[in-house]
């Protein structure tokens, strides 16, 4: 029985093509597209697919607010965010809006599949194109110190430098020089890609992120 996808991008070039693809696979039924979250919304609640692709930015609601509604009304549908490097500032907004993926708008086909079958089995996918960066090695989750975690977690949910060095008592510029390390490390360019080679590789888990 093919999954049962809602898909809402404001981009139209991006959604005819994502919508496109989505009609052609087999293990696949696009059930309606949306422009907006207000349509997705709606969408969603005529239609109960698995899996709804949300564009984290929209107008009249944004994919993080469908996505927050669907969990309050608890509803069977899980969620997949359409994002980008720079879209940082949504990723903890997302996971507490209970979002069970992050896919980039670049996600090939064959990978787009994938996210939507590992969700709608229950699972979190983070998009394989964020851990190309760092090639196909694997990652000791030890290579990040004690405190480089600490900056990390706290750099994730949304603080800034200044504020994380008021929380671990140290200088905004240790903190400047830990993250540094953490992109190198981690093989990552900014705070979205070492967040989420982070949970790929078991450096944090979304348990710890989602505390308050």
């Amino acid at each position: 029985m093919p999954i049962r996808v809602v898909l809402a991008d404001d981009h139209p070039l991006t959604r005819s093509g994502i919508a496109e693809y989505l009609k052609r696979e087999s293990t696949l039924e696009l059930l309606g597209e949306a422009e907006d979250g207000v349509k997705a919304w709606q969408l969603i609640q005529d239609l109960k697919p698995d899996v709804v692709l949300l564009d984290i930015r929209m107008p009249g609601l944004d994919g993080v607010s469908v996505a927050q509604k669907v969990k309050e009304a608890g509803l069977p549908t899980a969620t997949i965010m359409l994002t980008s490097y720079d879209a940082q500032q949504y990723v903890m907004a997302s996971l507490r809006a209970g979002a069970k993926g992050f896919v980039l708008k670049t996600v090939s086909p064959k990978e787009l599949t994938a996210a939507i079958s590992t969700v709608a089995r229950g699972g979190l996918y983070l998009d394989p194109e964020v851990a190309s960066v760092m090639g196909e090695r694997d990652f000791d989750p030890e290579q990040l110190s004690v405190r480089e975690r600490e900056v990390l977690v706290l750099a994730a949910k949304g603080l800034s430098s200044k504020e994380v060095a008021g929380k671990l008592f140290i200088s905004e510029r240790t903190v400047q020089t830990h993250l540094a390390s953490i992109y190198d490390k981690l093989g990552s360019k900014n705070k979205t890609e070492a967040l989420l080679l982070a949970l790929k590789y078991g450096v944090v888990t979304l348990e710890e992120l989602l505390e308050d």
